[in-house]
């Protein structure tokens, strides 16, 4: 009777801390971190990188959460700023990690994203940054089993530069102005890497530091050298000054005028007459109609409309990338069952790492856990203000790169 009553006493807690242990591993609402320079000069782009993650974790509230084995998981996402700082960045990151995040996006500073990928090597965690990471971060050995890129690198970047102004325009003579960091620097390769195999000529190369105000002596070397194509890799506030100033020197007469890589964000920073007749590659546009595949479109307009509903505005480059990034590690928690890393990483590479996304089908490269997308980005015109219909209407879409070829090869990258 003594021991049939100390049973019935402990029974209770037996109970309790079986559904305690039961509920810790299978919870019924989750947290993944979005961490991301909110302040300071990657404020504008964070803050559209931020929305497009947001919306992703809405998309999964809203059909009842993540189809899990023990039933439906909801979403919160936690964000928090870097501030661009390695310091900031990993100790927010550590912060958000004590707070039991099961997966991690963010980052448009590059070399925080390759930091945190340090990081997430030794203490592994589902991670998927949402900048254009450096070349050097993919290489054999440098990046985390668990980190999965929606974005390529600078590299890829020049070469679809180089591959669209060749191919598509026929441009033969090719000035680069690179950025004097890894991100020119990829970019440069990239285009020289395109020139050699496509049959074109660089004709002039300069570099100039993130932040340049006066951009004159530069555009006076472009002038004297009278290539065909111009192509720059500044970025943000630098690319709105370069072009306004190749403008004002009337480059675009004698040339075309090509920058590396643009959003909506920076495009609007450049007046309507500056931005008439520029060609860019764009990671992704709410308007690919152009294109000429209906699945495409279709994917594009839902997305946009998605986004619109709920920011007012279409979705934008980064806020694309971000969108991608946190669809595919939901996508890897209810393939995997689980929200361990290893399992995760193994579902993504499942079925030759193939996914559909809103800018067409894709699939992780199980080398780098590279995004390789058919439509990889877009080849952009800008509009000039009698061709605008409204505040967004910006580009036309005139083609598109992609596949493996754009891609740096795996042995390229020593694997």
């Amino acid at each position: 009777m003594k021991k049939y009553l100390i049973l019935l006493s402990i029974f209770p807690l037996l109970v309790a801390f079986a559904f305690n242990n039961a509920f810790g591993a299978n919870p019924s609402k989750i947290k993944v971190g979005i961490l991301l320079p909110l302040t300071g000069v990657f404020g504008a782009v964070a803050e559209t990188q931020k929305e497009g993650a947001l919306l992703a974790v809405d998309v999964i509230n809203k059909k009842g959460g993540l189809n899990m084995p023990w039933g439906k998981v909801q979403v919160e996402g936690v964000v928090a700023d870097d501030e661009a700082k390695l310091d900031v960045g990993v100790r927010r990151y550590q912060y958000m990690r004590s707070e039991g995040i099961m997966g991690l996006g963010g980052q448009t500073w590059s070399p925080l994203a390759f930091a945190i990928n340090a990081v997430v090597k030794k203490e592994p965690l589902p991670y998927f940054p949402v900048c254009v990471m450096a070349k050097e971060a993919f290489e054999k050995g440098k990046l985390s089993d668990s980190t999965f890129a929606a974005a390529f690198s600078p590299w890829t970047v020049g070469y679809m530069d180089g591959s669209a102004a060749i191919k598509v325009l026929g441009k033969k003579r090719i000035f680069v102005l690179a950025r004097a960091d890894s991100w020119g620097w990829d970019i440069r390769d990239g285009i020289y890497a395109a020139a050699k195999e496509l049959g074109a000529e660089i004709v002039g190369y300069d570099e100039l530091s993130k932040g340049t105000a006066d951009y004159t002596t530069t555009l006076q070397k472009v002038k004297a050298a009278n290539p065909d194509v111009f192509i720059s890799a500044q970025f943000a506030g630098d690319a709105v000054n370069l072009l306004k100033q190749s403008y004002q020197m009337g480059l675009q007469k004698d040339m075309t005028i090509f920058n590396a890589f643009m959003t909506n964000v920076v495009a609007k920073g450049i007046p309507p007459e500056v931005l008439e007749g520029i060609y860019a590659m764009h990671y992704f546009y709410y308007d690919l109609s152009s294109i000429g595949d209906p699945a495409l479109t279709k994917a594009a307009d839902e997305f946009t409309a998605l986004y619109q509903a709920k920011y007012n505005a279409p979705p934008d480059a980064y806020a694309t990338i971000a969108y991608v990034a946190y669809m595919e590690m939901f996508r890897g928690f209810e393939a995997a069952g689980d929200f361990d890393a290893a399992k995760v990483s193994s579902s993504l590479l499942a079925n030759d790492g193939k996914f559909d996304s809103v800018k067409g089908p894709a699939q992780w490269r199980k080398e780098d856990h590279s995004a390789v997308y058919k439509y990889a980005a877009f080849l952009v015109k800008g509009k000039g203000p009698k061709e605008m219909k409204n505040d967004w209407d910006l580009f036309s879409v005139e083609g598109y790169q992609g596949g493996d070829s754009v891609m740096p090869t795996p042995a390229s990258l020593g694997y």
